[in-house]
């Protein structure tokens, strides 16, 4: 698996790892942001409970991750913690990895429209199969109806099954495929 396929795939095992292990669900969302016109104090105070917190997390790498990705933080605004940085640490460390995030980034859209494209296939799969065709003036016959609608069944099955299978050769479950 070259690295590319690697980044296409790790947004979704970032995102199921924190919601599978993250140790923030048991806590207050409030604790990781900052709340309007919250004095600086109270707030270096709340953010450094929630570094502290965030760092006994099993999944903060993940989440890091994730929020590098989604161009969280911001350098001239301190209103969050994410992943056991502050916004300011976010922004400073996504600056730092400008080519890296740039080519995640690219390879979870490319992962999103991938994704899109079967859904979008099975919904279409599934209209199809249900969809019960009916002859009005000047129609085929019963027959021909159903036999277009089986090659189209056919040919969206087909479609399908050519995105799943290079789905799935490049993340390397060809065998199980």
């Amino acid at each position: 698996m070259t690295s590319t396929e690697v980044r296409r795939m790790r947004r979704p095992v970032l995102q199921a790892a924190i919601d599978a292990g993250a140790k923030c669900v048991q806590a207050d969302a409030d604790l990781f942001f900052r709340a309007d016109g919250e004095p600086p104090a109270t707030w270096q105070a709340q953010r450094a409970e929630a570094i502290a917190f965030c760092h006994g997390c099993p999944v903060r790498a993940a989440c890091e991750e994730l929020a590098l990705r989604d161009g969280d933080g911001n350098d001239r605004v301190d209103d969050l913690v994410r992943g056991g940085r502050s916004g300011s640490e976010l922004a400073a460390l996504r600056e730092l990895q400008t080519q890296r995030l740039k080519a995640a980034i690219s390879a979870d859209e490319a992962s999103d429209q991938e994704w899109s494209e079967l859904t979008t296939l099975a919904v279409e799969l599934g209209s199809e199969a249900r969809r019960m065709p009916t002859r009005s003036g000047g129609m085929p016959h019963q027959a021909e109806l159903l036999r277009q609608q089986n090659e189209r069944i056919a040919e969206l099955a087909a479609k399908l099954a050519v995105v799943r299978t290079a789905r799935r050769a490049r993340t390397g479950w060809e065998v199980a495929a």
